[in-house]
């Protein structure tokens, strides 16, 4: 599966056509100086990445942490700034366009922050935080509908009405992610980046946060780019998975056949690692050997190779595979020479 041979059937151009988000060849390299005298290096944090995400759908993406997702998530919505590739949204590349022309895009992208503690400013107000977007982008024709807006996003999120003047230190961590997701709603979003959205909580919390977003899935049409190192999570709200490993993409398909056959032994090996619900029921670990490289010196070859079992000595070591259909038609592409 070398880079000359990998070629999209028309049914994966279809299905690309009709995407709401479609990432070309992304990459994102930061500059690092090693040392006060040291050279200065790159950091490739994402390496050539190509996905897409249709309408009403939740893609979901994996990976250990470290791996660039989360700096993927960012670089898509221009929180940072690509180094190379094209970002489509709704068929329109948004790289060229200049911060004046991405505000008025910035309606139809949003994003949820992992740390509800964090992403939201202490000094104001919920009335504050979610009628900001509605004032910067004038969605409310007066003080009343923008009064009425809030409130009824508030709602929408599970939170009372009478919440509306208080401040984030004095809600839990449950409730100011919601309201983190009601700032992401209230300019009316078409795709919402959610970037671990709920690893930052309680668990007994998680699972509503999670059930919130499939339900405003379902009413709003929203599409998701879900990102998490909760394989189950992702399993459970995702429509399609994509594997992320040292900036690269390294197995995408459906949900349910990623759970079910998963062909790139990095996936086998993150994968092995969800537990078992059933008492005494053993499950057969996949054990990698050694670290996950250094994106400041990523290996030849496949950036897998050094911890891969199936490495070929010749092959894997210094030629890069590329995402590629294992079965004609079937969308489940890995960048693999050996699959499973």
């Amino acid at each position: 599966m070398t880079a000359e041979a990998a070629v999209e059937t028309p049914q994966e151009q279809t299905h690309k056509s009709r995407a709401l988000l479609q990432v070309e060849k992304l990459s994102k390299y930061f500059e690092v100086r090693q040392g006060f005298f040291g050279k200065t290096k790159l950091l490739r944090a994402v390496d050539d990445v190509s996905l897409y995400v249709r309408k009403g759908e939740t893609l979901g993406l994996v990976g250990e942490s470290g791996c660039g997702k989360s700096t993927l998530g960012r670089t898509i919505l221009r929180l940072t700034e690509p180094t190379y590739g094209r970002i489509l949204f709704d068929g329109k590349d948004i790289v060229p366009l200049s911060s004046k022309e991405l505000r008025a895009l910035r309606r139809k992208m949003q994003i949820v922050f992992q740390d509800p503690y964090s992403s939201l400013n202490p000094r104001m107000t919920l009335r504050e935080i979610v009628g900001e977007a509605i004032r910067i982008h004038k969605l409310a024709s007066s003080k009343s509908e923008e009064e009425d807006k809030i409130v009824a996003l508030l709602r929408k999120v599970g939170l009372r009405p009478d919440m509306i003047s208080r401040y984030p230190h004095e809600l839990s961590g449950g409730q100011r992610q919601r309201v983190g997701i009601a700032r992401a709603l209230a300019v009316e979003p078409e795709l919402i980046v959610c970037d671990e959205p709920i690893s930052a909580l309680d668990v007994s919390i998680q699972a509503q946060i999670v059930n919130l977003l499939q339900d405003l899935q379902d009413e709003l049409g929203l599409s998701y780019l879900f990102i998490s190192h909760d394989l189950k999570v992702v399993e459970y709200v995702s429509h399609r998975v994509a594997v992320m490993y040292l900036g690269k993409i390294v197995e995408t398909a459906k949900a349910a056949d990623i759970f079910e056959r998963r062909y790139h032994p990095y996936t086998r090996a993150l994968l092995s690692a969800i537990p078992v619900p059933e008492p005494g029921k053993k499950k057969l670990r996949v054990l990698l050997s050694g670290d996950v490289p250094s994106p400041l010196n990523p290996p030849s070859g496949c950036a897998f190779h050094p911890r891969c079992p199936k490495a070929v000595k010749g092959k894997c070591d210094t030629e890069v595979p590329t995402l590629e259909e294992v079965v004609p038609g079937s969308r489940h592409r890995v960048a693999c020479f050996y699959p499973e």
